[in-house]
């Protein structure tokens, strides 16, 4: 009658959103500010004025068929050729807009480049820990995700783990930097060192960047990949830096360095017809142009973060200090996590479980949230902490 496959998905829903949806009811019963909501990714940073003061003024002077239309399937071509010319100048590179797929977000960014790419048989192979939604999205296009296997001192790559799993069905390898879960940013050396791996390998492999939170690093570079490694797909979103989760709104840069670049992009149109992505919202288009180049202040999620780190420090958790995204990844206080994020649901402290990220004994903990709801969870992390002691003893 139907596809099992697609009633599975559409039935069985991600952790994330089951320990979420169980916030929710719990706050119904405690109240709001009793429930410590770590669970999901949801910029709490509010949208800047300038991505509002921008939409209302489109709304008002532009054309409606300009702002309400369709746009070609790549998009706006003014769009396209702003968003190069600031891309250009942060990276020092020479794009055009005919190198830029304007996409409804990260998500149908990466699906097109896995659509895109993706042949019978091909393998893409991502690194713990990783975001869950790579094997959903590879899976739907009919290839297969391998996983290397997490390096938890400092949640770079596992190189000797990495060459185990390349073969020549590898078609792409897919890299986040700042990550999520684990807030880690890839060094320089690690993205020169895969790029080395990859080129010395014999047969051609792209990278697939996922970057929805480059704007999100404390003190670190984020490395651009395509000055290492030709092959490259920059998939962005504007989510996290324009806090406009639900506006879907992002694009893939093609450069022109890529192997066979028109019959790549032409791939990439291929796959957003197919997957239905007629153009990206005509209106976020003109918004995310017309605010090009402009910054936001993240200091909240860098402050967050400390806090946050620096609590579970005191309170005896062992975990990397985060470089970037909004999420700690800190080790459970017992080897099962699963187990451990239910112990915590008795404090009303809501984790998202490390295995769902490829990372068994760990957990995540989304610090987007108000630093008030942080700095009053703290104690209840070192409660969290004294009773594992107690079992212990």
């Amino acid at each position: 009658m139907v596809s099992a496959k697609m009633y599975e998905l559409g039935t069985k829903k991600s952790t994330i959103r089951t320990i979420f949806e169980f916030g929710r009811k719990r706050a119904a019963e405690v109240g709001e500010e009793n429930i410590f909501d770590f669970s999901l990714g949801n910029p709490n940073v509010p949208t800047p004025d300038f991505v509002r003061d921008a939409a209302i003024e489109i709304l008002k002077t532009y054309e409606p068929a300009q702002v309400h239309g369709y746009t070609v399937a790549p998009g706006n071509p003014n769009v396209r050729e702003t968003l190069a010319k600031s891309i250009n100048a942060r990276f020092n590179t020479n794009y055009a807009g005919k190198n830029l797929f304007i996409t409804s977000g990260a998500a149908a960014a990466i699906t097109i480049c896995f659509k895109a790419l993706a042949e019978p048989g091909d393998e893409f192979i991502t690194f713990a820990p990783y975001f869950p939604e790579y094997k959903v999205f590879v899976e739907s296009v009919g290839a297969t995700l391998k996983v290397v296997k997490p390096r938890p001192e400092d949640w770079q790559i596992d190189f000797d783990d990495f060459k185990k799993l390349l073969s020549d069905k590898t078609k792409a390898v897919i890299i986040n930097s700042p990550n999520n879960p684990s807030g880690a940013v890839y060094s320089k050396e690690t993205i020169a060192k895969l790029a080395e791996i990859l080129k010395d390998f014999g047969r051609e492999i792209f990278i697939i960047a996922d970057e929805p939170y480059r704007e999100l690093a404390y003190g670190v570079e984020v490395a651009w990949v395509p000055d290492f490694y030709k092959n490259t797909l920059v998939c962005y979103s504007y989510s996290k830096s324009f806090s406009l989760p639900g506006e879907r709104i992002g694009y893939i840069v093609v450069p022109d360095e890529i192997s066979a670049f028109d019959k790549i992009f032409g791939a990439i149109a291929g796959a957003a017809r197919v997957l239905t992505h007629v153009n990206a919202p005509s209106l976020w288009q003109l918004v995310v142009a017309k605010c090009a180049g402009k910054s936001v202040d993240i200091t909240p999620y860098e402050v967050n973060g400390k806090i946050l780190y620096d609590g579970l420090i005191a309170a005896g958790f062992e975990c990397v200090k985060p470089q970037g995204a909004f999420y700690l990844f800190p080790k459970a206080l017992e080897a099962d996590d699963y187990a451990f994020c239910e112990r915590a649901k008795k404090y009303d402290l809501l984790l998202v479980p490390g295995a769902d990220f490829g990372a068994p004994g760990y957990f995540r903990a989304a610090y987007c949230i108000k630093q008030e709801t942080i700095e009053r969870s703290l104690p209840l992390f070192k409660k969290l902490a004294e009773e594992y002691k107690t079992i212990r003893k």
